[in-house]
């Protein structure tokens, strides 16, 4: 095993500092089922308020976020339209089939966010035979299309699609708050145009725990039924929104610095013949790196060098940087990755 271990596999493995576990001890809790935790009840005033949101509802994951979105929003047998490389599309087990009942059509464009004019061509006309198209969902920033920030203008030029087909949009906002810190905007400016998001606190922010959906007042009461339906209603849950809190407190400037680093390491990595940076307009904290070697064997040689990394495909990894991860981290885990993509 090798003395020092550099992961960059996701910022979900981000862990409290001691600041935060202070802020969890010290806690004032109540059962939030019964809306009776004053943590929580803070915690969600203040996201909906940093959004421009009427109403918030504190969620254990992202998944259910997306989730608990969606089907409020929704009839089965409905449609959502989607980016084909999306996490509702890729990573959330089909939720949105098997419990929401819908169906999701993928489209293709720059950095995940559809054309306007592809989005306008594939919303369902009236007939017998098509499903309703019911809800647009949108990606900020988009993970497998290399951590991309999208900007305010581009957001407004496609919902203005969708609310002219009568479409309404969700944004699948879990690193939002890196997306506005990298378009130096309020993270309301990129969402001001939705009918709901959803953040996560435990990723890039580092709190252990938690997600947030925000919208208005009608769709956050539903949100909160299906959170119930779906086994989220938590008790004293003041203990981890403490922590969500202290991260939207202390951890969101310093997002630059993740931000820095992957710049750093899209940089050393884009030197190699042997690999390929996909490269958004606007980078964040996730770089994509296309091999020229297979994925899963690059990401194993890695490993027992001291670099964990994330196999997306066939011939692409992923690095992410976060907290726990230093500019010395860096530069030394691009030193490596190099030899190993040069390892034929």
């Amino acid at each position: 095993m090798p003395d020092r271990v550099i992961d960059l596999r996701s910022d979900t493995l981000t862990v409290p500092d001691t600041g935060m576990r202070a802020a969890m001890a010290a806690a004032e809790v109540g059962d939030d089922v019964w809306g009776e935790d004053p943590t929580v009840r803070h915690l969600e005033e203040a996201t909906a308020h940093r959004l421009g949101k009427e109403s918030a509802v504190f969620v254990p994951s992202g998944t259910m976020g997306n989730l608990i979105s969606i089907a409020s929003q929704t009839e089965p047998g409905d449609e959502v339209i989607a980016d084909s490389q999306a996490h509702i599309v890729f990573y959330e087990v089909a939720g949105t089939a098997v419990v929401a009942g819908v169906q999701l059509r993928t489209l293709d464009g720059a950095d995940g966010l559809p054309d306007p004019d592809a989005l306008r061509d594939a919303i369902r006309g009236v007939d017998i035979h098509f499903p309703v198209s019911r809800l647009l969902c949108i990606e900020n920033t988009h993970n497998r299309r290399g951590g991309a920030a999208i900007d305010p203008s581009a957001i407004r030029a496609v919902t203005a699609v969708a609310r002219e087909r009568g479409l309404r949009v969700h944004c699948d906002g879990a690193r939002l708050f890196n997306a506005a810190v990298a378009l130096q905007c309020d993270p309301g400016d990129l969402v001001r145009d939705c009918n709901s998001v959803s953040v996560c606190f435990s990723k890039g922010l580092g709190a252990p725990v938690g997600s947030a959906v925000a919208g208005d007042l009608e769709l956050i009461a539903e949100a909160r039924r299906w959170r119930k339906r779906l086994g989220g209603g938590m008790r004293q849950a003041g203990i981890i929104a403490a922590a969500a809190l202290y991260a939207l407190e202390h951890n969101v400037e310093r997002l630059a610095e993740d931000h820095a680093n992957g710049r750093l390491l899209a940089a050393m990595l884009g030197e190699t013949s042997d690999a390929a940076v996909i490269e958004p307009a606007v980078p964040t904290n996730i770089v994509l790196i296309r091999t020229t070697r297979a994925a899963g064997d690059v990401a194993e040689d890695a490993a027992e060098r001291g670099v964990r990394v994330t196999v997306m495909g066939e011939r692409t990894i992923r690095c992410v940087t976060h907290i726990g991860v230093t500019e010395e981290d860096c530069r030394c885990a691009a030193d490596i990755l190099k030899v190993v993509l040069a390892h034929s």
